[in-house]
């Protein structure tokens, strides 16, 4: 009896130093994880490791868990991590299920997996929640688009012996079965052979653009699933499909957005909408538990495409990678290079686009409108690279006068009755110290080089008059800022017209594939200024021979120098440098339909470095900065 009453002890003591280990492992992940360090005194609040949605506990269960040891205030449950928190009412509740849980086993319900339970203390917990997250730009789910008994019939309907011995027509892939109609998709490629018609867990991808048009369309049946989307620039959308729903991706969602649902058995959802219309998964650690997958059948719908694919997003598109493209422009290295540059991708660009670029440009941003109207009635302001003019009737108790480089921007002015003439931005005939204000929105960011943004600025305060003010606008670098992202990427497609002006507004431009720590600073700069601008740059470093890349809409900037899309409407085709054409079969009906694309240049700026230039010119202050919609601005005050 003594020698049995000895093992017992071994064992247990044994066991109490498993415990003991698997604790110390558990604050060990969460201190690396989470940065939370757990403490050896009682508190409210426990972690409770192995109890997570990521090893298969959900809510529900751990719930009923919890319960038995007191009223509980919070239970947070991080998606895809191995633990949970919990906080008691009392010390006392915490205690009493620290001690009757700590090492304990339990079964997962769905699985029946048997588990042990590994608590510690921790301080209050408080972990943070993702924002809230909208569909995709083009992506639509459309809930209850046929009945219970549509859906069965469709089931029925779906023969999986049939064809068998049809070998395109039916595949039996790693976590799927799949039936082909009109044309084998090959899952290879992404793509079909428009040259064989058939006689009669899904990894992330987006669906070849040469290979279907527009609009995909997919309906959901037999169950809900979570299908994920994620963008180029890394951010993801979690998306609830309901039995029932069809989902239609178009524009950015179908070409941009790559989607898919890994295998599992299991999604992590909203536990208050389990059953209801669910769209985005939001990570609310208080909210989240998991559901069990059911068998779902998809009937997915493509239309196979005719003619090469020209939309908006060439970087990713294989029927424009495939076409021969003029080399891309270097990063000048002197003042005749970029004098060429400007050139080519700026002044001979807006010249050809003037038409277009005015029919985009006609609502006024409310910031402008509120400094021109803040100015004394009688003002004499310089509009200076006024575009068609959009600011320049704003305030009818002011004088303004606008200048442009592009001639034909400047008769789009004239036929509105403004006073405006053409003019280069380095060199404005008005005589010095004549003006009250100035307004110089979306110019600076096309000069190439930071003598010559540095000169243009000095320009501006030339005109004004001593205790003159001058509003400036580039376009930012940062197009998310303080957690908030820019109306540029945060903007849905809701029409191609609306979609082309969105390439190419001043709140809105495009991407490259060169990273920040890689993008160009001017090769040569000419003062202390050089100094002042590395201190505020984004990490952006000089490229010897560096060749701009081209941005593609709506994704985050990774370079400072690049090259932004003008997909020309209803204009006329030139063999020049900044122009691409797309090519197609002769006496194609659809030629008419294939734009030229425009590239002009821009150099976005880093937060801080548009201060740091005007603070460099000794004849002005800087009255106020601020960042809107991703641009940053200043108000100069000449001294």
């Amino acid at each position: 009896m003594e020698a049995k009453t000895s093992e017992d002890h071994l064992k247990v003591q044994k066991m109490k130093k498993k415990v003991l280990r698997k604790q110390v492992r558990a604050q060990h992940t969460l201190m690396r994880h989470e940065g939370i360090k757990c403490v050896s005194h009682v508190t409210q609040s426990l972690v409770i490791a192995n109890a997570g949605l990521g090893n298969g506990m959900s809510r529900q269960q751990l719930l009923r868990i919890l319960e038995e040891y007191g009223a509980m205030e919070t239970l947070l449950m991080p998606p895809n991590k191995p633990y949970s928190f919990v906080k008691y009412r009392t010390t006392e509740e915490a205690k009493k299920a620290f001690n009757a849980l700590n090492g304990k086993e339990v079964t997962l319900e769905d699985c029946e997996q048997n588990i042990v339970l590994y608590i510690n203390f921790v301080e209050k917990v408080s972990l943070q929640n993702a924002v809230p997250t909208s569909l995709p730009p083009g992506l639509v789910v459309i809930e209850n688009i046929i009945s219970p008994e549509e859906e069965r019939r469709m089931l029925e309907s779906v023969d999986w012996k049939a064809d068998e011995d049809t070998q395109n027509a039916q595949k039996t892939l790693k976590h799927r079965r799949v039936k082909h109609f009109g044309y084998e998709f090959r899952y290879d490629n992404n793509n079909v052979d428009k040259d064989k018609p058939l006689p009669g867990g899904i990894p992330p991808h987006t669906d070849t653009h040469s290979a279907f048009e527009d609009e995909i369309i997919s309906l959901s049946l037999g169950a809900e699933i979570v299908m994920d989307f994620k963008h180029p620039d890394g951010h993801t959308v979690a998306i609830m499909l309901p039995r029932c729903s069809l989902l239609v991706m178009t524009g950015e969602s179908r070409y941009l957005w790559t989607h898919g649902i890994t295998p599992r058995k299991y999604d992590v959802v909203q536990a208050s909408e389990l059953g209801q219309k669910v769209r985005t998964i939001t990570a609310d650690v208080e909210d989240l538990t998991l559901n069990r997958r059911e068998t779902r059948t998809s009937f997915t719908f493509r239309k196979v495409r005719r003619i090469p694919c020209n939309c908006i997003y060439p970087s990713v598109c294989d029927s424009q990678k495939g076409q021969q493209r003029p080399v891309q422009p270097s990063f000048p290295q002197n003042e005749m290079e970029a004098s060429k540059l400007e050139q080519e991708y700026v002044h001979k660009v807006y010249e050809e686009i003037a038409t277009h670029f005015s029919s985009t440009r006609h609502s006024p941003w409310p910031r402008i409108v509120e400094f021109l109207r803040s100015l004394p009635t009688g003002s004499i302001v310089a509009d200076i690279g006024c575009g068609n003019g959009k600011y320049l009737g704003i305030n009818e108790d002011l004088y303004m006068v606008g200048c442009d480089r592009s001639k034909n921007l400047v008769d789009i002015c004239g036929e509105k009755h403004f006073q405006a003439f053409v003019c280069d931005a380095l060199s404005v005939p008005i005589r010095s110290g004549s003006c009250d204000a100035c307004i110089s929105i979306a110019v600076i960011h096309h000069f190439s080089t930071a003598e010559r943004r540095l000169a243009t600025i000095r320009e501006l305060a030339r005109l004004l008059r001593p205790g003159g003010t001058a509003l400036i606008y580039v376009w930012a670098m940062e197009q998310e800022y303080k957690n908030q992202k820019s109306k540029y990427l945060k903007e849905k497609n809701g029409s191609k017209n609306k979609d082309r002006e969105m390439n190419t507004d001043i709140a809105q431009r495009p991407l490259n594939d060169q990273g920040p720590d890689n993008s160009s600073q001017d090769s040569a700069w000419s003062d202390q200024l050089l100094n002042d601008l590395k201190d505020e740059s984004c990490g952006a470093k000089p490229v010897a021979d560096f060749r701009l890349p081209v941005h593609t809409n709506r994704t985050s900037f990774h370079s400072q120098d690049l090259l932004v899309p003008w997909h020309l409407k209803g204009g006329t085709k030139k063999k020049e440098e900044s122009v691409d054409t797309v090519v197609v079969p002769g006496g194609s009906k659809e030629l008419q339909e294939l734009s030229p694309v425009f590239h002009r240049y821009y150099h976005v700026f880093c937060e801080g470095e548009l201060e740091a230039v005007c603070r460099s010119l000794d004849c002005v202050r800087v009255q106020k900065s601020y960042y809107d919609q991703g641009n940053w601005c200043v108000i100069l005050e000449k001294l």
